[in-house]
């Protein structure tokens, strides 16, 4: 959900606040896990969301950063965005059975409330990610998803938005 905010503090006091509440409390188990990610608000057409850490994403149209985590409070829910896989299979995928009541997509885990998931598995994603993203560094010398070879129309990589549709914001 796009909600008007400049900082990370204005995005929090624009949320209800029992969602401010959750949010609150995801956002310092992940900087609490992983406190290498550098915490920022990312903004795009359609969301602001907390982002951990940055990974630069590639396709034959264009490339550009997103968080390797990223955390939105959207009108009915919380979406929590993990850009990272195990053994071929997306973090929000292989957590998903363990984590508790959630909706998950692809990339993407839904849950209304904290209290509704496991965090001790949510901590376990967020390393995870983090370890995905080192050997990503390892591998193409860069936080990337799986690169895409100049003139190449296949789209193996994940889309990261142009600078114009989503930008970092620093705080």
């Amino acid at each position: 959900m796009k909600i008007a905010a400049s900082t990370i503090d204005e995005l929090l006091a624009a949320v209800p606040p029992d969602r401010r509440r959750d949010l609150e409390a995801i956002d310092d188990l992940i900087v609490r896990t992983a406190p290498e990610l550098r915490r920022q608000l990312f903004a795009g057409p359609s969301i602001t969301m907390i982002g951990y850490g940055e990974m630069d994403w590639e396709r034959p149209s264009g490339s550009g950063v997103w968080p390797l985590i990223g955390m939105a409070s959207q009108k009915h829910h919380i979406s929590l965005y993990v850009a990272a896989s195990r053994n071929g299979e997306t973090l929000a995928e292989h957590y998903a059975e363990r984590l508790g009541r959630t909706n998950n997509g692809k990339h993407c885990i839904r849950f209304r409330r904290a209290a509704e998931i496991d965090l001790d598995v949510l901590a376990d994603a967020v390393r995870d990610a983090v370890a995905w993203a080192e050997v990503q560094t390892q591998r193409y010398g860069r936080n990337c998803a799986t690169p895409v070879e100049p003139n190449s129309d296949t789209r193996q990589a994940t889309v990261r938005p142009s600078a114009t549709e989503a930008r970092p914001v620093s705080i």
